[in-house]
């Protein structure tokens, strides 16, 4: 039967958009559908045609745009999301993760130790070992490695081993010795060379000074490996229900290498790119302008990210008050007029800011700093009135600056997992007293802001389900909950959904487009094989994927639903 579609319908759950006589390609039907629409709505069943939500109602209102050639899906009772959104994701390190030695899960410093021995015996001599993912949090001495530790084990290849966070690094003696580092080598503006008691370099090195080392390491960045990397992201994203990611600090070389691939229909997830600054990719974004809605709104660029302090964990995030646990308050990365010019003229020209600021002292500044902006650039002067200009992490803030987000209409990106990874040496970091400060979503939320989730992959696993999981509940995945880690912060179901979907679309200007189930927008969405907004607290993050589909098109499918068209 002909469906001809010409004015808005609205049923109790049917949705129908204004069109020229279709036919649906795709019908899901028998199904729970949690729409995320402004109400809410949950439906049945859900049409797709030419890559868009075509119909959203029960199955006899979506039947009925069948024709002759479509195809079906019996659901079975599954339940069906908007496709995930991370809005916090290094797309291109999340690929580089499964290439490089992974010290991710080690257990304590002869674990972590051990996987770099084997490391170094698979390697010709002077063959650097590079790697990802230690905490010294996770082990019982809660110590961090030195370079006389990796000298042991590895003294004649050079090493360089990434904390999880990305904002420390553990190097041996040789590495030191190829970069020139020594006890009288001074600490780069925003970064830091630890030392031990004598005065000499334990091998740590934070932010800025990690790239004295990591200029001498052979390059990967090569448009195949970055191409190599980029797929393997985008197969990982996919099989999580993920169909669009911020890729919170790239480069235009990287860019480049993403419209080859979709050139070539070799990416399907969706990308939101921020050009990491301040430097010469964030001029000439500056220069040119965004580009908005590439390749059937695959990719746009009209974003810089820059990082202005260091993690809690390796104590480069900047406190307004010294850490409980070591005498120093962090540091900013950039000074005022160095990052100043960049958001002025970002707010000209139309060009999103997203700046990372986890320590109070650096949320305080970075707040400053968009206010001056807001204060100086009048409406008149700007492309975009509303600017949705961001603060990555947003961890511990002040209790007297969070309303200033509200006021000012900056968004909180924060991320949930990182409170559950966070939650066992935050209190010693920060002491008792401020934790009240930290990981605070429920009062942004309650003042009327909106918070976009993300996992900052590969800094985290990347799992949606993790990060649902850790805003709800507010426990790390053993169920632990740290003393005095406030519950009253936590998300509502409804809530950590629409982080992960609607809210992440409205942070990167995509609300019209996707995030929800609503007929006009792309049809994104995934399949799992239980429901996340009644399973038990314990389920939640063991949730499976079990379709994953983009634009119409499926990119991920499990066993259970293979063929099932």
């Amino acid at each position: 039967m002909t469906v001809k579609i010409s004015t808005l319908c609205l049923c109790t759950f049917l949705l129908i958009g204004c069109s020229s006589e279709r036919y649906a390609d795709i019908i899901l039907y028998n199904g729970k559908i949690y729409t995320v629409d402004g109400r809410m709505s949950e439906a049945q069943a859900v049409a797709v045609s030419s890559g868009r939500f075509l119909a959203v109602g029960n199955d006899a209102q979506v039947r009925s745009v069948a024709g002759p050639d479509t195809r079906f899906l019996n659901l079975e009772g599954r339940t069906v999301f908007p496709g995930f959104i991370d809005s916090h994701y290094h797309f291109i390190g999340v690929g580089r993760r499964e290439y490089y030695l992974n010290l991710d899960g080690t257990r304590s410093m002869r674990d972590f130790l051990s996987r770099v021995k084997t490391e170094v015996d698979s390697k010709g001599g002077g063959e650097w070992i590079v790697g990802r993912g230690w905490i010294e949090e996770d082990w019982p001495s809660k110590r961090f490695p030195t370079c006389q530790d990796l000298d042991k084990i590895a003294p004649d290849n050079p090493v360089i081993l990434t904390r999880a966070d990305g904002h420390a690094v553990v190097v041996n003696s040789k590495a030191l010795m190829m970069a020139g580092i020594d006890r009288h080598t001074a600490d780069p503006q925003g970064g830091e060379i630890l030392k031990d008691a004598q005065g000499n370099c334990n091998g740590l090195l934070l932010d800025k000074a990690i790239g004295l080392v990591t200029q001498h390491v052979p390059s990967d960045t090569s448009t195949e490996m970055t191409r190599r990397y980029a797929r393997k992201a985008d197969e990982l994203a996919l099989a999580y229900g993920m169909t669009q990611v911020h890729d919170t600090g790239t480069n235009f070389r990287t860019v480049d290498v993403y419209k080859e691939m979709y050139a070539e229909n070799d990416l399907k997830i969706r990308i939101r790119a921020y050009i990491r600054g301040p430097g010469k990719d964030t001029d000439l974004l500056l220069e040119q302008g965004p580009e908005i809605g590439l390749f059937n709104d695959k990719l746009s660029v009209r974003g810089i990210k820059i990082t202005q302090d260091g993690a809690l964990g390796s104590r480069g995030a900047a406190l307004l008050q010294p850490y409980s646990d070591a005498e120093t308050s962090g540091f900013l990365i950039f000074k005022d007029e160095q990052v100043y010019p960049t958001i002025k003229k970002a707010l000209e020209n139309g060009v999103q800011m997203a700046i990372h600021a986890i320590g109070d002292s650096t949320n305080r500044n970075v707040l400053n700093l968009f206010e001056r902006a807001f204060a100086e650039v009048p409406a008149s002067r700007r492309v975009d009135q509303d600017p949705r200009f961001r603060i990555e992490h947003a961890q511990i803030v002040h209790p007297d600056d969070r309303p200033r987000f509200r006021q000012l209409g900056v968004i909180p990106s924060m991320q949930p997992s990182h409170a559950i990874g966070d939650l066992h040496f935050a209190g010693r970091r920060l002491g008792m007293d401020r934790m009240q400060e930290g990981y605070a979503w429920r009062a942004f939320i309650d003042q009327g802001n909106y918070i976009p989730a993300g996992s900052d992959a590969p800094v985290e696993e990347g799992n949606p389900m993790i990060e649902f999981y850790a805003a709800v509940v507010r426990k790390d995945t053993t169920g632990f909950n740290g003393e005095g880690w406030f519950p009253q912060y936590r998300m509502t179901r409804e809530e950590a959904l629409q982080a992960l979907t609607i809210w992440g679309a409205r942070a990167a200007f995509s609300e019209d487009l996707t995030g929800s189930i609503e007929v006009g927008k792309y049809a994104d969405l995934v399949v799992l094989d239980r429901d996340l907004m009644t399973a038990p607290e314990d389920r939640l993050f063991d949730t499976e994927v079990l379709l994953t589909m983009v634009g119409g098109e499926v990119v991920h499918e499990s066993s259970d639903l293979r063929d099932s068209f």
